[in-house]
């Protein structure tokens, strides 16, 4: 399985360097790893990032393609970012998983493998997708790592339910009813959902699944300290819990580098809360990005905001402490 990881070139992690030596000034591509799965060898203050390209999901859900190209897109801006954490927390490179032709089943396969893996070297898997069936790969991983019986919790940031029947293929649009229909352990909680996004078949689908849900219109500043209990109280009900972010939900107006954008999304400072929020949970074992596509970005934005957000989240794995108002 090991030779279907394409590693990662070393000019993808470069950047600005202010000085060689003195880490408070490095940078990410300062103090990235590049490893193997196989061989690396790991603490548990090590987050292990590991790319998705594929898009196949989406070309079957008849998005606009683009997103295969957003891993190498979002290393480059995480280069960038300043690293602030010692040496004993690490930040490792594993590769990226490619789905071929159109073998999206395949190559989730795939990515499930390597998730399970990293979560047994007690690494904290980043997942840079690809469309939003990086979601399914995902979680394969990591219901593999726990267990057929524990309960898992699926956190979903995201406009759009994903539940579409999958009866003549899996899509970007189908994972999470694949989930719930197959798994009976595992709960689904998306954030950000659009009234107008989904059809009156996906709600009613989504109340037949016992899926939670919050609508975008509920989710602003003044409201983040009742969406945090929601999130809370569902995360109190699983033993493990897994992120997922579709960048669609952003608005617009940040984020327009994605399949379906969306004009009443969600503010960037509300999806950063959430994250920091969840990620903050001892329960929470993983993250993946999704949707970001490069070839529909303007001046590079969505990819920017997109490894902002990824960076969040492998901040708080770590153990940042971050001054957050927003709730």
């Amino acid at each position: 399985m090991n030779d279907l990881i394409k590693s990662t070139i070393e000019g993808v992690w470069s950047g600005r360097t202010d000085h060689l030596e003195n880490r408070t000034s490095f940078r990410y591509h300062q103090i990235v790893e590049l490893g193997q799965i196989d061989t690396y060898v790991s603490n548990d203050e090590t987050c292990a990032i590991i790319g998705f390209e594929c898009e196949e999901g989406v070309r079957r859900n008849k998005g606009q393609l683009g997103a295969a190209k957003a891993p190498k897109a979002l290393r480059s801006e995480l280069a960038k970012l300043p690293w602030k954490f010692s040496a004993e927390k690490r930040l490792v490179d594993m590769g990226t998983i490619e789905c071929i032709g159109n073998e999206l089943e395949n190559a989730q396969h795939q990515l499930g493998y390597v998730v399970t893996k990293i979560l047994h070297k007690n690494m904290t898997p980043i997942i840079l997708g690809g469309g939003h069936e990086t979601a399914y790969g995902h979680y394969q991983g990591v219901r593999n790592y726990i267990g057929k019986q524990a309960k898992l919790g699926i956190i979903n940031i995201d406009a759009h339910f994903d539940i579409r029947p999958y009866d003549e293929q899996p899509s970007s649009g189908t994972m999470f009813r694949q989930i719930l229909e197959q798994d009976e352990n595992s709960s689904y909680f998306v954030l950000g959902i659009q009234r107008y996004g989904n059809t009156q078949e996906l709600f009613d689908k989504a109340d037949e699944l016992g899926v939670t849900y919050i609508y975008e219109e509920d989710m602003h500043l003044g409201k983040m300290e009742s969406v945090n209990e929601k999130i809370d109280e569902f995360i109190k009900t699983h033993d493990y819990i897994m992120l997922t972010l579709c960048t669609d939900v952003l608005n617009a107006a940040y984020a327009p580098g994605v399949s379906a954008s969306s004009p009443f999304g969600l503010d960037p400072i509300i999806v950063r809360s959430i994250i920091r929020t969840v990620t903050s949970k001892e329960k929470v074992l993983s993250f993946d990005i999704s949707e970001v596509n490069p070839l529909l970005d303007e001046n590079n934005r969505t990819v920017k905001l997109g490894a902002y957000l990824t960076n969040e989240a492998i901040t708080s794995f770590l153990g940042g402490k971050l001054n957050d108002t927003s709730s």
